[in-house]
């Protein structure tokens, strides 16, 4: 895992540096858009409703319209100028019980990670939360925006989830609901009854998505079959050097040609010429040997009596 996040938990006058990392993961498939006819893939363009113009992503700002239809146009300098908390600590607001929390107003879980080389800190804290029995509020700021979290213990680790403010809930009233009599007593007896026969200890590794099981298999199966509904990746392109390292490589070549130096290359192949150069140097330096003295002796007597 790569941390999204570092920062400090102040908790009182204690610091407890930690690094930030997202606990959960979305394992569905994901698919893009394409052409039914040939299969090209669908882009979006930012067009301006007002000239007509593609518009750069550097180039947008955001705006604001009332209930009323009026709109107020914020650029990055307005939104500098908002208060928000320090974007590297999360500060302890208070400690309130577990069960105080509706679950409904949990949004994304995040591990924390001690990020110090001497963690009494976080372990202090982590075992002080465990033996209270309580969770702690912190403010936590992630991109740009300020959440309500709760920081608690799950298995030693620290681990941290963002709530929902209060006014994000929404309030639900059902007219369906509205003057329903209450259930009998024999139909509660008969329903607790049946909660009974189903109810055992929560186990996550009992359950799985069957949808993206079987989506997972019926992509594998299109694949392997060949099916026409399959579009054959590329084969890779033969690896190009980069123009950069070519044109250095120009310029280091240049450059001792410039010197009076030779090119590695050129340079072997000289130092493998060399050798033979030198022996055939050798060989027309080198004189004619004489012949030894006695063998001179015997030609000459060997002409004397032929003559006489």
């Amino acid at each position: 895992m790569r941390s999204i996040w570092k920062g400090s938990i102040a908790f009182g006058l204690v610091n407890v540096p930690v690094k930030v990392y997202t606990a959960t993961e979305d394992h569905d498939i994901r698919f893009h858009q394409v052409h039914a006819a040939d299969g090209g893939r669908i882009k979006y363009d930012r067009v301006c409703t007002v000239c007509g113009k593609s518009v750069a992503f550097a180039d947008i700002d955001k705006a604001y319209e009332s209930p009323e239809g009026d709109r107020v146009i914020l650029t990055d300098e307005d939104f500098a100028k908002l208060p928000v908390a320090e974007k590297h600590e999360i500060p302890v607001l208070q400690f309130v019980p577990a069960e105080q929390i509706d679950p409904i107003l949990y949004e994304k879980s995040y591990y924390l990670e001690p990020d110090s080389s001497t963690p009494k800190a976080y372990v202090l804290l982590a075992k002080t939360l465990e033996e209270v029995n309580r969770v702690a509020l912190v403010h936590f700021t992630l991109r740009q925006k300020t959440r309500l979290a709760a920081l608690r213990v799950l298995d030693g680790v620290l681990l941290l989830q963002t709530l929902l403010w209060p006014d994000e809930v929404r309030s639900v009233e059902f007219e369906s609901l509205d003057g329903v009599a209450e259930p009998k007593k024999q139909e509660l007896s008969m329903a607790e009854t049946l909660v009974d026969t189903m109810s055992d200890d929560f186990d996550p590794g009992l359950y799985t998505d069957e949808y993206q099981i079987e989506l997972k298999r019926m992509l594998d199966e299109a694949i392997a079959s060949g099916s026409s509904k399959v579009t054959r990746a590329p084969e890779p392109a033969a690896p190009e050097m980069d123009a950069e390292v070519v044109d250095l490589v120009a310029a280091l070549q240049r450059s001792l040609e410039a010197s009076g130096q030779k090119p590695a290359k050129k340079a072997a192949a000289d130092k493998r010429t060399e050798p033979a150069k030198k022996t055939a140097a050798k060989a027309e330096k080198k004189p004619a040997k004489k012949a030894p003295a006695k063998a001179a002796k015997k030609t000459a007597s060997k002409q004397t009596r032929k003559g006489a």
